[in-house]
């Protein structure tokens, strides 16, 4: 005869039983008493749930502590944590993108602990704006007239559609009208923002006549936008910026780039071409140009806008603005980040570096590398291998970067996989690329002390490719 659910539903412990157990201790010194009767609670709910819908199984104080134990030491961990980055993708849009450079995160510490002239006029004594920290920045690098920042270049794009052209057509490229990151697709954030999209020219060709046909008395804007990592090849064909220009200037409309990935700088010399600058944009004539600060540029997470004045004018005063306005600590780190632009010191800023790093160099990392893990634990096949880089986040998505990695396998594993799984489990989180049964580490993404949490991590791999500490 079935148990009833009231006799299994005594065997559930109380709080306070379970409070008292000796692992609990630890997690209420380190998440506090109400966090850990939370955890505890909710498990038990889910086993009077199990009981009363008639499974038999025994709910003892042992198995609801195993339980709460897994979850609250994956809640003792930081959600939002340093990894090594193995991949070889730079601007690596899932692990943070950019880096930013140790100067820019010395002026992030130092406002972020203080008070500071955020909007304050020193010499006036009076309120000042937050903008005025990277406008004339952003102008000197760039050669437009005037600049703002906001929270993302999403929120830029939004922001010039809805106070450029709402209510008014927007013509853009039937071969622009793409998705970004999932969520970001120019149609729909056309609609959002109140502007009506006019398509124009096919797929993969469009003509200056096409646009010439399809602008009229309600037509706000010319649109460009900036394809990120799709690309047409073969039979295609674009118009201009400055024939764009030169027609939205006739016809007294704006001409507007979402430029995305915020190209400051030559990068011919690192084996990269066909992406326009920022500058090249505004020396085309584009009036108003849209771009990222945590991409190409190598700063923190922005959308910057620049232009000619009287269009800024116009974005400063509309009130979506304050919505998407951004805090000190990424003024701070955006600031510092365009200095080391202005003093030609790029190559300080992470993203700059791994893109101008030759082959030689990281071969020569590869090697040392290689020798670290295989003097430290010999377990493992070690070898230095050739491999492709990418840029990532959304830029050059057709072109491969020429690096060095190392391969490491071992007997034991079935799969590059499963190493790979291992090596994200460590203490400080190792994502690498993967190739049969080897995990494959890229060495131009490395930064400093990385080496070190490669070693470590592998160290604690024992031959069953369990962790020694028990992680």
């Amino acid at each position: 005869m079935p148990e009833k659910p009231g006799n299994k539903l005594r065997d559930l412990p109380s709080m306070n039983v379970m409070l008292k157990r000796g692992s609990m201790a630890s997690f209420i010194r380190t998440l506090g008493r109400e966090t850990v009767k939370s955890v505890i609670n909710s498990i038990i709910a889910e086993k009077r749930k199990k009981a009363l819908e008639g499974e038999n199984n025994v709910f003892s104080a042992e198995q609801i502590e195993r339980e709460a134990t897994v979850i609250l030491e994956r809640r003792e961990r930081p959600s939002l944590d340093r990894v090594v980055n193995g991949t070889g993708v730079i601007v690596h849009t899932n692990l943070g993108r950019s880096c930013l450079s140790s100067e820019a995160c010395n002026s992030v510490q130092k406002v972020a602990s203080s008070y500071s002239t955020l909007e304050f006029d020193l010499d006036g004594g009076t309120r000042g704006h937050r903008n005025v920290h990277a406008e004339w920045l952003l102008c000197e690098l760039t050669g437009a007239e005037a600049a703002l920042v906001v929270n993302n270049n999403a929120g830029a794009v939004m922001l010039c559609l809805a106070a450029l052209a709402r209510g008014k057509e927007v013509v853009v490229s039937r071969g622009e009208l793409v998705e970004i990151g999932g969520s970001f697709r120019i149609p729909e954030i056309m609609e959002f923002s109140g502007a009506r999209l006019v398509e124009t020219g096919a797929t993969n060709r469009t003509h200056l006549r096409d646009f010439e046909k399809v602008i009229n008395d309600d037509t706000s804007m010319l649109l460009k936008v900036h394809p990120s990592n799709y690309r047409i090849l073969g039979f295609t064909g674009e118009v201009s910026r400055q024939e764009l220009a030169s027609i939205a200037a006739e016809k007294g409309i704006y001409f507007m780039e979402d430029l995305g990935s915020g190209v400051l700088l030559d990068v011919s010399n690192f084996g990269l071409s066909g992406e326009p600058t920022v500058k090249d944009c505004i020396d085309a004539g584009v009036d108003v140009v849209t771009f990222s600060g945590d991409k190409m540029l190598g700063g923190p997470q922005i959308g910057a806008v620049v232009g000619k004045s009287e269009i800024i004018d116009q974005l400063r005063t509309f009130p979506l603005l304050r919505a998407l306005r951004v805090d000190k600590m990424t003024l701070s780190a955006l600031e510092t980040t365009l200095r080391q632009y202005l003093k030609g010191e790029e190559k300080k800023i992470p993203t700059i570096a791994m893109l101008s790093k030759n082959i030689k160099e990281l071969r020569d990392n590869a090697k040392k590398l290689a020798e670290k893990i295989s003097k430290a634990a010999p377990g493992f096949l070690v070898e230095v291998v050739d491999v492709e880089d990418a840029v990532g986040g959304g830029a050059f998505p057709v072109t491969s970067l020429v690096g060095s990695g190392v391969s490491i396998q071992s007997a034991e594993y079935e799969s590059g996989a499963k190493l790979q799984q291992f090596l994200r489990q460590s203490h400080v989180p190792v994502i690498t690329g993967a190739k049969g049964k080897a995990a494959v580490i890229h060495t131009r993404t490395l930064l400093e002390g990385d080496d070190e949490d490669i070693v470590s991590a592998l160290v604690k791999l024992n031959a069953k490719g369990e962790y020694s500490n028990g992680i």
